[in-house]
């Protein structure tokens, strides 16, 4: 079977300032265009892929037509001057350097989009953690449509805890060519790349594909079709490309089983065992609602022996309730699912809080109730999936908005 993890044509910007070239995912700062002003500013007018994309904060702005034409222009531009240097048929290894000195490694190359399924039932090798949105999908296909080139900030995650896929390209990372090492903008820290081609990227094939083969027998004793890969960030911009990908072929059915190159997306692949990659729970609040009534219900339903320790606040009590693991490979699973259904009939709004004196101060109000999560177990992000499907909204963060992606590769999509 066909790695649906592959290299790429990769495109790599022809500038003397890459910090000013690079900047982070369009999806963060989307309540701060303060933010965004800022970079405007650093960046001037130089060469930048914030030329490149528009920013999620000003997604539905007056002008937001103009705009994505002069993205395009700009995309155009760049092909036509010569604006990027061409990777053919590499993987770029990035080390990136958060705060502390923590190094993320990655692997920047290309996923099949026939292989990605972001459906709630999917048995896909390529799977969404968390739901997809469909409201959240056309403005991104306007820009993305009549796009010739896609810039990358989608994390493709792996579960490798022996280390075999990106391991070894770690440790001959000093026989690569270099093609990039500077630092990010705005605290993003430091971030390094090395062109992976030739033999070391066929090594690397070769060991996905045995990796790939493994997966059937990987998780004994869990219903559900095993996956290859889950997505870490940006599954709406990948569900976007799959989306543009499936209106292609619908308009020109010939493009079905081709090698076009909107068949494919650029990703960086993380492995989820990576000790830089954190995930941090998001907690529970519930306000407006009557909070020992909510709790008598949700001891009453949802609770057993043995099960999930989850600790409540209200008011100035606080106790510690055990979550049925029969009901859901995460206790985040059985927490939402039973606020979903009593919300239904019952007041009361959820907020999803990052921090455990925040929800302690907020559950201080005579209506609120809070729920502070146990951290998520690595190895639990693909059990879940597999067993449950798409993971409850808001299950987990991977890092703070300053360590997401930052847009530095580019790939032709037209």
């Amino acid at each position: 079977m066909k790695n649906c993890f592959l290299s790429a044509d990769i495109l790599l910007p022809r500038t003397d300032d890459l910090t000013r070239w690079s900047v982070v995912a369009c999806d963060q700062y989307t309540s701060q265009p303060e933010y965004w002003q800022r970079v405007r500013a650093f960046v001037g007018d130089a060469s930048s892929a914030l030329n490149l994309i528009l920013p999620e904060a000003e997604l539905g702005a007056p002008d937001e037509a103009r705009r994505i034409a002069a993205i395009n222009a700009n995309m155009d531009r760049a092909l036509a001057s010569d604006g990027f240097t061409l990777l053919p048929d590499s993987y770029i290894y990035v080390e990136r350097t958060l705060d502390r000195g923590r190094v993320r490694r990655g692997l920047v190359g290309r996923v099949d989009l026939e292989a990605y399924d972001y459906s709630p039932d999917s048995s896909s090798p390529i799977r969404a953690t968390e739901g997809t949105v469909a409201s959240r999908l056309p403005p991104r296909i306007r820009v993305r449509q009549d796009a010739a080139l896609e810039l990358p900030h989608i994390l493709l995650l792996c579960d490798d805890p022996t280390d075999e896929l990106l391991g070894p390209v770690a440790q001959s990372k000093d026989g690569l060519r270099p093609v990039y090492d500077f630092e990010l903008m705005e605290d993003g820290g430091h971030i390094a790349g090395w062109q992976v081609s030739g033999e070391q990227a066929a090594a690397f094939d070769q060991r996905l594909s045995r990796y790939a083969a493994q997966v059937p027998d990987k998780y004994p004793g869990l219903h559900g079709t095993p996956m290859v890969f889950a997505m870490g960030d940006g599954n709406h911009s990948l569900a976007t490309a799959k989306a543009c990908w499936e209106a292609l072929k619908q308009a020109d059915p010939g493009l079905a089983g081709t090698e076009h190159p909107a068949r494919y997306a650029l990703v960086e692949l993380e492995n989820i065992h990576d000790p830089a990659l954190e995930f941090e729970p998001i907690h529970r609040v519930v306000s407006g609602t009557d909070p020992k009534a909510l709790l008598a219900e949700l001891q009453a339903s949802v609770c057993a022996p043995e099960g999930y320790p989850v600790r409540w606040f209200t008011g100035e009590e606080s106790g510690t309730v055990y979550l049925d693991p029969a009901r859901s490979e995460l206790a985040v699973g059985v927490l939402q699912g039973f606020l979903d259904r009593y919300l239904q009939t019952h007041p009361g709004e959820v907020d999803y809080i990052h921090g455990d004196d925040v929800v302690r101060e907020l559950s201080a109000a005579a209506d609120a109730i809070g729920f502070l999560l146990p951290p998520m177990e690595k190895s639990q992000l693909f059990r879940g999936v597999i067993a449950d499907g798409v993971l409850p909204r808001k299950t987990f963060s991977m890092g703070h908005a300053n360590e997401k992606r930052f847009y530095l590769e580019a790939r032709k999509i037209r």
